[in-house]
């Protein structure tokens, strides 16, 4: 059940035009309850007016207790929006040094249809957290959607595992899909893999060691609001608070929400990201771990999503331009009114139904 109406998604699905933001060529998708610049999506809205109602539980003392509530923090309880029945797999593999556990989704009227696309899924969650649930309900309707196989990983989280043992499960989960495609019904040479957040920037990491060993296995990446850097000031990237426009009505409440990727201080107990993540200094310019420091030419062709009022969004659109400027065919969608991981918030929010209808679309055109 919708929170929304489908004819915001259809209004939605209708946006089409490019405008060149810094450079970069962008389909901005505007939610017709709320084309005003500088305001929330009133759903998003909704969402923010509940949050800031409730109580924040109290910080734990030690680091591995704030840890664990982070962790606890993320995702949010979308809603199931499959009108036909999909299957469920699940099968933990050894890739590797690692088990790592592999969800998969198909619609059951075609289970026994070959050479159907694939879309292989990687959940965000800074590195260090995020689950597999939370971005069930997304992949099983582009599932539906794409009438594809739709896998998502359960890869290693820092810091119990540090780089590169996260990266080396999702491009080992690839290697072994891609060689396993007959099993699975899917076309090897129609797969795509997406992520949100920091699976965006494990995602771009696995198509980068795809094209650097010549294997050719990806066809399509989705960069869903993706951190390509953990550097600013380097390859043209600069964060700036002026690149977001807020109204003086929400600035308070928008603000807070643009922490993701925004320089700040790092709490001295509780380290940044990339030190949770990164074992070492030297590891934040590898492409592997910093995209947008990586050539990008033969790449794959890219879906890239941003939100309006995401830290994320200035490097992410950056890495888009990167990406055109060496003959990858970009599409680079912006959502007006939007917060990180709104994909998270499917059913409650209209961009988070549309962006699986983008993804689906870009499968079935594979």
């Amino acid at each position: 059940m919708r929170e929304y109406s489908q004819e915001l998604v259809n209004a939605l699905q209708a946006q089409q035009e490019e405008a060149d933001m810094n450079g970069t060529q962008v389909i901005v998708k505007v939610n017709p309850e709320e084309t005003r610049a500088g305001y929330l999506d009133p759903y998003e809205l909704k969402i923010m007016m509940k949050w800031a109602q409730q109580e924040a539980p109290a910080a734990p003392q030690s680091p591995e207790g704030r840890l664990q509530l982070i962790r606890d923090s993320m995702g949010f309880p979308n809603r199931n929006l499959n009108t036909v029945e999909i299957y469920t797999g699940y099968e933990r593999i050894k890739l590797g040094d690692n088990e790592v556990g592999l969800w998969r989704y198909y619609p059951r009227k075609s289970m026994r249809k070959p050479d159907k696309p694939c879309l292989i899924y990687i959940h965000g969650g800074g590195w260090i957290g995020g689950t597999v649930f939370a971005v069930e309900n997304p992949c099983r309707l582009i599932a539906e959607l794409a009438d594809a196989v739709v896998f998502n990983i359960d890869y290693s989280l820092a810091p119990e595992h540090q780089f590169p043992n996260g990266f080396n499960d999702c491009f080992n989960a690839v290697q072994y899909i891609y060689e396993h495609a007959e099993e699975y019904g899917i076309d090897r040479n129609r797969i795509a893999v997406g992520g949100d957040s920091a699976g965006g920037n494990l995602t771009a990491a696995v198509a980068n060691k795809d094209r650097d060993l010549g294997t050719h296995m990806v066809a399509q990446q989705v960069l869903i609001y993706p951190c390509v850097t953990f550097l600013n000031g380097v390859n043209g990237y600069q964060w700036e608070l002026s690149e977001f426009e807020m109204s003086d009505e929400q600035r308070a409440m928008i603000d807070p929400m643009l922490g993701i990727g925004r320089p700040t201080e790092a709490d001295p107990e509780l380290r940044k990201g990339w030190e949770l993540y990164l074992p070492s200094e030297e590891d934040v310019r590898s492409p592997y771990a910093s995209p947008l420091l990586g050539d990008s030419k033969g790449l794959p062709r890219t879906l890239c999503i941003g939100a309006e009022f995401d830290g994320l969004r200035i490097q992410s659109e950056l890495y888009s331009r990167q990406l055109a400027a060496a003959g990858v065919p970009v599409k680079t969608i912006r959502y007006k009114g939007c917060t990180h991981a709104f994909i998270d918030r499917l059913g409650f929010v209209p961009q988070a139904e549309d962006l699986c209808i983008e993804i689906a679309n870009a499968l079935k055109a594979l």
